[in-house]
């Protein structure tokens, strides 16, 4: 009988430790846990895609990309800009391969800012002349005589594949201006400064300019592969004789780059695809 007592309390001691368990012991682990945790300092690697990360370009890379993006436009740039354009670029309202737009979100914080492409583009045209790009002086961009807009150049099915161009174009208020030594249009890289298309009018003709030194100096400037000739020089490809065709880059990613010159206006001009 004593022994059956025994066992009963033991039972029910057992019962109540097992109930005080379940309803403290979550708790008290989780104290112990959080103390191993809290107030430590512990490094663990994460994936993060694509956060806080922008796709950088080589010059070869951006220069192939503006290319395709110019020679994509199929309607004037009033239009095309109205019909894609509201407030903010949007990639579904994009269409084609590759699109060339006014980016209306202004550039960022590494690039250059509208008050800026003035000095930068002028600071480029120094440096053209002094790399025996551009045969002659040209006169200073002035925001008082030229216009610039931001472009964005987008690969649409690879959106993180894009370039951010000032053009930087002699005001069309200006009709009557003396476009002599005068950089009529030029678009030029919004981070680096770097100009890859320029029309500009020189008083040094054709004859007088060593055009694979000046292509030469020019590709080296951006930091591009090295120029070679290009072969099929179709004289209907332009509205001039005067020209002479180059190509960059290696297979598909290559890009041809023309020099061409207007006798009579004398303009001088260097342009990429088109």
């Amino acid at each position: 009988m004593m022994h059956s007592k025994r066992n009963m309390f033991v039972l029910i001691i057992i019962a109540v430790l097992v109930v005080l368990g379940s309803l403290w012991g979550p708790e008290v682990i989780a104290g112990y846990q959080d103390e191993s945790f809290l107030n430590q300092v512990k490094e663990i690697q994460t994936e993060r895609s694509g956060e806080g990360y922008r796709y950088i370009m080589s010059s070869n890379e951006k220069l192939y990309l503006l290319a395709k993006c110019l020679i994509s436009q199929s309607q004037p740039e009033s239009d095309r800009n109205a019909a894609i354009y509201q407030n903010n670029l949007n990639y579904e309202e994009l269409s084609g391969t590759y699109a060339f737009v006014v980016n209306k979100q202004g550039p960022s914080e590494q690039e250059i800012t509208e008050a800026d492409i003035y000095e930068a583009c002028n600071n480029q045209l120094k440096e053209m002349q002094n790399l025996g790009i551009l045969p002659d002086a040209v006169k200073e961009v002035t925001d008082s005589a030229y216009d610039a807009v931001l472009y964005s150049a987008i690969d649409v099915l690879e959106p993180r594949n894009n370039v951010s161009v000032w053009k930087v174009s002699l005001s069309t208020d200006k009709k009557n201006a003396d476009k002599s030594g005068r950089m009529l249009d030029a678009y030029v890289d919004a981070q680096t400064g770097k100009i890859y298309e320029i029309y500009v009018r020189t008083n040094t003709t054709w004859d007088e300019m060593d055009k694979d030194q000046m292509i030469n100096a020019w590709a080296t400037d951006l930091e591009l592969p090295a120029p070679t000739p290009y072969e099929s020089e179709n004289p209907l490809l332009e509205n001039t004789p005067y020209f002479a065709k180059y190509r960059i880059g290696e297979g598909d990613a290559n890009t041809v780059v023309t020099w061409g010159f207007y006798e009579g206006i004398n303009e001088l001009y260097l342009k990429i695809s088109r």
